[in-house]
């Protein structure tokens, strides 16, 4: 395939992965209205790793669970012309941004692919796997390891961004502390994107996962960041409601949330008017930058 443009393929979904169809149906679409937050937002985040990756000039990249994207993109920049970046997500109404935002940056070392990065049959060429906030949604964590791990060649290296506890993260978990004084917790039959964004915060249980899929030279650092939330009160309030754990908790309780929606709001208010400055809401956020090789 040429470089000569950003390249464009797709594979049909398992319709059986209830965690791929929940993406597409109900959380594509949110995380497509608040992509301000979710892309430029947690760019202040990203800004703090990119610059330490284990990445050269020339090298075969894969971004495991790419999102928009934004992170394949600055890939593609780090690896340059002469290197190359397979960008996958499950989920095409992503890509679609991904593949017109490269092609206005001139970026034309970068194919985005829908597929399940759990299932894809990889070629071990590759230098470097990436995965910013993907990981942590998969269905059987040490497969999905294992898979990306098959995608390097021998030596290759492994980073994958994963949120610490949610008590580590007030962007949000404060929200959804204030949410649950309004409405119950979601129960055991609630929809699910996986196994949820704080579920690699356990570094013990992720060291022991990554043992199992066949890694060595794991390596665990904190990054500390404050991210974006809203451009004010009303949008960060809004986004709360629509993304994350206190999003989770308003979803699932239906009319309920929406009888009380007005007293939840103005709670969430007085909470986050403690974080807004000039320009925004921000507030803290933490992650584990996880790095291991594949011993070949």
């Amino acid at each position: 395939m040429s470089n000569a443009q950003v390249a464009v393929e797709s594979k049909t979904q398992d319709p059986k992965n209830q965690y791929v169809e929940f993406w597409n149906s109900v959380l594509v679409p949110k995380f497509v209205r608040w992509k301000h937050i979710l892309v430029d937002g947690l760019s202040l985040h990203s800004a703090k790793i990119f610059p330490t990756l284990r990445v050269s000039k020339g090298d075969k990249a894969v971004d495991a669970g790419c999102g928009f994207g934004d992170t394949a993109i600055e890939l593609a920049r780090l690896v340059g012309p002469g290197g190359s970046v397979l960008a996958i997500d499950c989920c095409d109404g992503f890509l679609q941004y991904g593949r017109k935002d490269a092609k206005a940056a001139g970026v034309t070392n970068v194919t985005f692919l829908e597929a399940d990065v759990q299932t894809y049959p990889f070629k071990p060429v590759h230098d470097f796997c990436f995965s910013r906030f993907g990981t942590q949604f998969f269905e059987n964590p040490v497969a999905g390891l294992r898979n990306m791990r098959a995608s390097l060649r021998g030596g290759g290296t492994m980073t994958m961004i994963v949120w610490r506890g949610i008590n580590d993260n007030p962007w949000l978990g404060h929200a959804k502390k204030v949410v649950l004084q309004f409405l119950p917790p979601p129960g055991e039959n609630a929809q699910t994107c996986g196994p949820g964004p704080f579920s690699m915060a356990d570094t013990g249980v992720v060291t022991k996962q990554l043992e199992i899929a066949g890694y060595r030279d794991i390596e665990f650092e904190q990054v500390d960041a404050q991210v974006f939330v809203g451009k004010d009160l009303d949008d960060a309030v809004a986004f709360q409601l629509a993304i994350g754990p206190a999003g989770e908790v308003y979803r699932e309780a239906g009319k309920l949330a929406e009888q009380r929606h007005d007293e939840i709001a103005e709670a969430l208010k007085a909470e986050l008017a403690k974080y807004q400055r000039a320009g925004g809401i921000y507030m803290d956020s933490s992650s584990w930058k996880v790095t291991a090789r594949n011993p070949g």
